[in-house]
């Protein structure tokens, strides 16, 4: 008996939603099988699932709902402020990450740019050292050379002079013998055979400078 008083009133109110349209929207015909779906009759109905129950909702429940809605409108506004936030953090933090590899990118650039030019510094100090070696073994060579040929011209010149020394020596002897035994009877032929040879005109070569 309460089930079909139910029913009655169902029907009855679902009536007397559809007769009274909302915006345009029409209530479907009551369905036994659909679920009731309760709504409030001063709003828009809609009309995606389940039998309608239109019913009047009071100031308290007006007022609750307004409230429920400014919150969920609020939660919405925080959420999106701090997804906002968040975004701002996260692409900062990304323009940082950025900065900071850049910052790196850089530095190792100006590091190796500095390497590179230690590196050239150090071949060209290299080269300058071995080409003052070189220089220094050149320049020793050639002062060993000069050396060398000095000594050799003093030593010739020394030959030279202890030579004709010699020759000199040689025609003194044989003068004084032509003068001491030159009227010895037995000498006077080899006396006169060195006076010819001494009365010859000499071809000396003069010796060279030291």
């Amino acid at each position: 008996m309460n089930k079909n008083i139910a029913v009655v009133l169902l029907l009855v109110l679902a009536a007397g939603c559809s007769s009274t349209p909302r915006d345009g929207a029409y209530a479907p015909p009551m369905d036994p099988s659909r679920k009731v779906s309760e709504q409030d009759c001063s709003r828009q109905i809609g009309t995606d699932g389940g039998n309608l129950l239109c019913r009047e909702v009071t100031a308290a429940e007006r007022r609750a709902r307004i409230a429920e809605e400014e919150r969920q409108a609020r939660a919405r506004k925080e959420a999106e402020e701090r997804a906002a936030r968040e975004r701002l953090e996260r692409e900062r933090a990304e323009q940082l990450a950025r900065e900071e590899a850049a910052r790196k990118a850089r530095a190792a650039e100006e590091e190796r740019l500095a390497a590179e030019r230690r590196r050239l510094a150090a071949a060209a100090a290299a080269a300058a050292a071995a080409e003052r070696e070189r220089q220094e073994k050149l320049a020793a060579e050639a002062l060993a050379r000069q050396r060398a040929e000095q000594e050799a011209r003093e030593a010739a010149a020394r030959e030279c002079r202890r030579l004709e020394q010699e020759r000199s020596d040689g025609r003194a002897l044989l003068a004084n013998f032509v003068a001491k035994y030159g009227k010895v009877e037995e000498f006077k032929g080899i006396a006169g055979q060195i006076t010819a040879f001494l009365d010859q005109a000499r071809k000396v070569k003069p010796c060279p400078p030291a």
